[in-house]
C-alpha cells in the first residue's frame, strides 16, 4: 500500500513586503543603465539641443541684445534646455511601450515591486536623464561666454525647467502605454516637434498670426516655456500660465493610471 508523501509547506510568516513597494536605488540605477544604452535617445536628448544652442544660441547679430535681465542668448539657451528636457523626459516615459512587447513588465508584475513603486522609478529615471540635457545645454552657455545672467537665475531658471519637464514624463507614459512599440519612438519626435512651435521654444508665440497665437495658448508647452522664462524676463506670472501647466498635468497622470490599469488587468 502506497502512502502519500507529505507536502512541507514552507514558512512564509517572516516574509514582509518590501519597504516603498519595491521602491530601491539598485532598481533606479538599471533602468538609468537600461536607458543610457540607447544612443539614439542620447544623442536626441542631450547632443542635438546642444547644436541648436551652438547654431541659434551663438554667433548671431542678435546674441547679446539685452533680454530682461539677460541676454537674447541666454534667453535661446532656457528655450533649448526646455527643449531637450521634454525629449528625454519623454523618451523616458514612452519606454515602457517597448518594454511592454518585450514581455519586461510582465516579468516585474511577478517581483515585489507595486505599480506606484514602478511608476516612480519610471519618473526618477526621466529626471536624471532631463537633468543630463538641461546641464548640458548650461554647459554649452558657460564653456561659449554667450549667454548672460546672474548666478541666481543660472540656477532658478535651470531648475524651472528641471522640474518643469516633470509635464512630459507624465505625457511619456501616457504615450508609451497608449500607442504600440512599433510606433511610438517615431510619433514622439513628430509630436513634440510640433508642440515646440506651437509653444513657443523655438519661435515666440508673438510672432505668430493672431488665429495661431490663441490656439497656441492651449497647447501643452506654452504655459511651461512661459514660466521658465519669467525669471530672467521679470515680467510677472499670468495665472493662466500656471493653469494651463496643472491642467495638462492632470490630463497626462490621468490618461497614464487609466492606460496602466487597464494594461495591468490583462495579466
Amino acid at each position: 500500500m502506497s502512502t502519500v508523501p507529505t507536502v512541507i509547506s514552507p514558512d512564509l510568516s517572516g516574509r514582509r513586503a518590501p519597504a516603498l513597494g519595491g521602491f530601491n536605488l539598485t532598481a533606479l540605477k538599471l533602468e538609468i543603465r537600461r536607458l543610457t544604452r540607447n544612443r539614439r535617445t542620447i544623442i536626441i536628448a542631450i547632443v542635438v539641443p546642444v547644436v541648436f544652442f551652438l547654431l541659434f544660441g551663438t554667433g548671431q547679430a542678435y546674441d547679446t541684445q539685452s533680454a530682461g535681465h539677460g541676454n537674447v542668448s541666454a534667453f535661446v539657451m532656457i528655450s533649448l534646455a526646455l527643449y531637450g528636457a521634454v525629449l528625454a523626459t519623454t523618451f523616458s516615459g514612452a519606454m515602457v511601450s517597448i518594454e511592454r512587447s518585450q514581455g519586461w513588465s510582465r516579468q516585474l508584475r511577478l517581483t515585489p515591486l507595486s505599480p506606484v513603486a514602478y511608476i516612480a522609478i519610471k519618473i526618477a529615471t526621466a529626471l536624471v536623464l532631463g537633468f543630463c540635457s538641461v546641464a548640458a545645454v548650461y554647459i554649452a552657455g558657460i564653456v561659449t561666454h554667450k549667454a548672460s545672467m546672474s548666478v541666481g537665475l543660472w540656477i532658478g531658471t535651470g531648475f524651472s525647467v528641471w522640474i518643469g519637464s516633470l509635464l512630459f514624463a507624465a505625457f511619456g507614459l501616457f504615450i508609451g502605454y497608449l500607442l504600440p512599440a512599433e510606433n511610438v519612438m517615431q510619433l514622439m519626435g513628430l509630436i513634440l516637434g510640433l508642440l515646440s512651435f506651437a509653444g513657443g521654444l523655438f519661435i515666440p508665440v508673438s510672432q505668430y498670426a493672431p488665429t495661431v497665437q490663441d490656439i497656441a495658448k492651449w497647447t501643452p508647452l506654452y504655459g511651461l516655456n512661459q514660466l521658465v522664462h519669467t525669471p530672467m524676463l521679470g515680467n510677472g506670472v499670468d495665472w493662466t500660465w500656471v493653469v494651463n501647466v496643472l491642467a495638462w498635468l492632470i490630463i497626462f497622470v490621468a490618461g497614464a493610471a487609466w492606460r496602466f490599469r487597464l494594461d495591468t488587468a490583462r495579466v
